[in-house]
């Protein structure tokens, strides 16, 4: 840690200095060349990077699920076959990331770190619209990069706590956001994911039922969509899978979604369609 401009060997004014209590507002501060946003040694013109399709979620009785595919893509090449897309933001909610993957990841663990950083300065949890505005801010922020390629439009979802109820909220590139209901998609294989949800949802479905419309869906998207990527069944690769509830989250077992995949799959050799 720098010394101060006194030379005792404090902390910068700027850690005492009052002021919100968001992280990122602090970090564009302190360090603000750390914010993905800030990036200075990017290329010129549009940056050719891996990018991570598709992700879905479901509302139903008691929460939330969200679901992603494992595939990354950089233009007509398969980057990576198993990345994760669907990541915890807190305990009771969840964030998939669809665009450019590496840039989307650092905000996530960013918008990870906010959240924290809020309960412990605050001692309160953030309301689920609260952090639903963070994010929008936050993405907002990367316009620059968006312009340049390097887009990142993520998909949050969590239990409202107030409400006692799932909620979905998707955004575009300049950050603006949006509730959706029942059910939503990002990412290139959402239109055919969407399509799916559409027909199969029912506003009764409870959560076994909600995984197996989000891993549904994401089926149909592999099948029509070259970015995403669907179950492996040689690699054992399946779609990552997190249900929020009154619990909290939990992230469904390779073993749990594999059930899912394996019952999607033999359903899908006597009626391809679904």
């Amino acid at each position: 840690m720098a010394e101060n401009a006194g030379g005792h060997g404090r902390l910068p004014a700027h850690f005492s200095a009052p002021g919100s209590a968001s992280f990122t507002d602090f970090l564009g501060v302190a360090a603000p060349d750390l914010l993905p946003s800030r990036r200075r040694d990017l290329p010129a013109g549009i940056v050719d990077a891996p990018h991570g399709t598709t992700i879905v979620a479901v509302t139903h009785a008691d929460g939330v699920v969200m679901a992603g595919d494992r595939r990354a893509t950089m233009g007509n090449v398969i980057a990576q076959r198993d990345i994760e897309k669907v990541f915890p933001a807190d305990e009771y909610s969840c964030v998939g990331i669809a665009g450019t993957a590496g840039l989307a990841i650092e905000m996530v663990r960013l918008f990870q770190v906010e959240l924290e950083h809020y309960e412990k300065l605050e001692g309160a949890v953030l309301s689920l619209e609260g952090k639903a505005n963070r994010l929008s801010t936050m993405i907002r922020g990367n316009l620059g990069m968006a312009m340049q390629g390097l887009a990142v439009v993520p998909l949050f979802a969590g239990y409202d706590l107030d409400m006692g109820a799932g909620r979905i909220f998707s955004y575009d590139v300049t950050g603006g956001r949006y509730e959706e209901h029942s059910f939503h998609s990002v990412g290139s294989g959402s239109v055919f994911a969407r399509s799916a949800l559409k027909k199969q949802f029912r506003d009764d479905v409870d959560e076994a039922q909600a995984v197996r419309l989000a891993v549904d869906a994401l089926y149909d998207a592999a099948d029509d969509d070259s970015a995403t990527g669907g179950p492996d069944l040689t690699r054992r690769i399946f779609p990552i899978v997190m249900t929020v509830t009154a619990d909290g989250l939990r992230k469904l077992t390779d073993d749990e979604v594999g059930a899912v995949v394996d019952a999607v799959v033999a359903e899908r050799m006597t009626n391809p369609g679904g």
